[in-house]
């Protein structure tokens, strides 16, 4: 799934541009892994033979019938990770992992506060919708695309990278930028990044995110669409990779036209350029 383009990542883009950490790979370790142990990565694992069950950081994880597993680690994780094997005959085996850390683009508005007066319909509607996005990321899919490599939706210019944030006024820190933002034209075709199903469609705009897609591609990976003119798949859809999805838009609070792509591990965000590798063209 972490291909080898993504080895080492310099993206070209509009912002600052961010180089991670290059993927490891552990093959002499009781456990064996391919991808990135860094803020923001994911690995694809193989437990010990005969384990039951794994935990990271003492919780409990999705292991497939032929021993594989994710694990992802947060923008903010910290810097060590532990991974425990409980065997059939209830031996462990833990593993240290060495988590990377990462530059993010920071912005400081010292001038700005770091909210304006909310809407009073935003105010209204907003729970509304964040408790449907809730809802849809606990619905846990049967679908293989973790095991498979991650392409592009779309491609283009990133103008936002992951982790990006802002500082406001007072030094309030604003929210940092869950996904990658590709600026392309209103009704440019957006495509399966890997094989999943569709665990939300949404049937209007919301406030922030406009026209609304996720597909959720096994073992608590899913993606998010952000902002698409239109979606052309429903909810229990079952989607290959470079699948149409939808197009690129502008709906929702955006001030141009693009895609945001955001992706999670339970509740992990991930960045994508690990997963993609570099923009092709970039």
């Amino acid at each position: 799934m972490i291909r080898a383009a993504a080895l080492i990542l310099l993206a070209a883009t509009s912002a600052t541009a961010q180089q991670a950490p290059p993927p490891t790979t552990a093959t002499a370790s009781p456990f064996r892994w391919t991808g990135t142990l860094s803020q923001g990565g994911l690995i694809l694992g193989t437990a010990p033979a005969g384990t039951r069950t794994v935990t990271l950081n003492g919780k409990p994880i999705a292991l497939a019938p032929d021993g594989r597993f994710l694990a992802g680690f947060d923008r903010d994780a910290g810097p060590q990770a532990s991974l425990i094997a409980t065997l059939a005959d209830g031996r462990t085996i833990q593993q240290s992992l060495t988590i990377a850390p990462r530059s993010w683009d920071i912005s400081r508005l010292s001038t700005l506060p770091k909210y304006p007066v909310p809407e009073a319909e935003f105010a209204r509607i907003r729970p509304g919708e964040l408790a449907q996005i809730v809802d849809a990321r606990k619905i846990s899919a049967s679908s293989d695309g973790w095991r498979g490599a991650f392409a592009w939706p779309v491609t283009g210019r990133i103008s936002t990278l992951f982790g990006s944030q802002r500082i406001y006024r007072n030094g309030e820190a604003g929210s940092y930028h869950s996904g990658i933002d590709i600026a392309r034209e209103t009704g440019t075709v957006v495509r399966a990044p890997a094989a999943g199903v569709v665990i939300f469609a949404a049937d209007h705009p919301f406030t922030l995110e406009g026209n609304l897609l996720m597909l959720d591609h096994g073992m608590g990976l899913n993606s998010a669409f952000l902002h698409l003119s239109r979606i052309d798949v429903k909810v229990g859809d079952r989607v290959t990779r470079g699948q149409p999805i939808g197009a690129v838009g502008m709906s929702g609070r955006a001030t141009g036209p693009h895609l945001h792509w955001s992706l999670r591990w339970n509740d992990a965000k991930l960045d994508p350029l690990l997963l993609a590798g570099p923009m092709p063209g970039g």
